[in-house]
């Protein structure tokens, strides 16, 4: 339970909670209390680190990202009706998929829900469910992959002072998945779908470009020169759902306290820093601890680590894997 209020309280935007002394084992304390004076900025300097470009886990979400927009397109072009549609709603080899955000602001614009919507969103629900956290946006939204193309540009900018990076209150988001709602709501007309890169870059994908992509190349422009990942971490409603429903998911990445040195590079490469706060010093709640539900599960935490104190785990399944 503490667990899935920790994470719905990330999800909308308020800072992790820092233990105190009193709620930390004791294991944990002398743990810590180990540490301390041994991990010098020498020490430190001297741990080989990994890069978390072409790491195995991004390999294998590249790949798989490619391989399901991929499929929408070879299915439309040679007409096998194999995955149909575009990323908001699709069918699978007959079975109906539909984006939670997609269905809600479906639902609120047009005041009804069609039996094949809710069986799309009981399908997609089910499938979150199962591999938590906000997977969806790192391991299938297209324009995910754009934006993190744009990062490695805007990171480079901002090594050489070319730019610095403006950062907005993650509570931002909160405020405009209800805004959205709303507009959706009153107006009757589907506002975000109408804006959502994720829908326009899918239809691009599949159908050939349009006119919204200039939308999606200004995004991206803000994105290199003035914020950093600022779609995905101060606007779009989408992770919010899906972090929500991915609570009460059993995959997981689990932190190990004791293995960690501590030295910052996995929140140096996270697009939700604020989940590995854990791993700053004195700031786990136990030994071993499960990033909350606002993770992508991008797995570049993994690879970059370089003490494997970061990995993937299934919840139950852990002790036999």
């Amino acid at each position: 339970m503490n667990y899935i209020k920790e994470s719905l309280s990330q999800v909308f935007g308020n800072d992790p909670k820092r233990p105190s002394k009193d709620e930390q084992p004791e294991e944990l304390k002398q743990i810590y209390e180990k540490k301390r004076g041994t991990l010098t900025k020498e020490y430190l300097l001297s741990i080989e680190h990994h890069s978390h470009v072409l790491g195995k886990w991004m390999k294998r979400r590249w790949l798989t990202l490619l391989f399901v927009n991929f499929l929408f397109l070879i299915s439309y072009k040679l007409d096998i009706q194999l995955l149909e549609g575009a990323m908001t709603a699709s069918r699978f080899i007959g079975f109906h998929f539909a984006d939670l955000n997609s269905a809600l602001q479906v639902m609120l614009a047009y005041k009804h829900v069609v039996l094949n919507l809710l069986i799309g969103t009981a399908t997609v629900f089910t499938l979150w469910l199962l591999l938590g956290g906000r997977t969806f946006c790192s391991w299938v939204c297209p324009y995910h992959l754009l934006s993190e193309w744009a990062e490695y540009l805007h990171l480079w900018l901002v090594k050489k002072k070319i730019v610095k990076n403006v950062k907005f209150h993650r509570k931002t988001r909160a405020v405009f998945y209800v805004i959205f709602a709303l507009l959706a709501l009153v107006t009757g007309f589907t506002v975000f779908e109408t804006i959502s890169p994720t829908g326009i870059v899918s239809r691009a994908i599949i159908y050939g470009p349009g006119l919204a992509l200039i939308w999606v190349g200004a995004l991206l422009l803000f994105e290199v020169f003035v914020s950093r990942r600022f779609w995905c971490r101060y606007v779009c409603p989408i992770g919010i759902t899906y972090a929500a429903v991915g609570t009460l998911s059993p995959v997981r990445i689990e932190y190990n306290a004791e293995a960690c040195h501590h030295e910052g590079d996995c929140r140096k490469v996270c697009l939700v820093p604020h989940v590995l706060d854990v791993t700053i010093r004195g700031r786990a709640h136990d030994v071993r601890q499960d990033l909350t539900s606002d993770c992508t599960r991008c797995g570049m935490c993994v690879d970059i680590c370089p003490t494997d104190s970061l990995n993937f785990k299934i919840k139950g399944l852990d002790k036999f894997l």
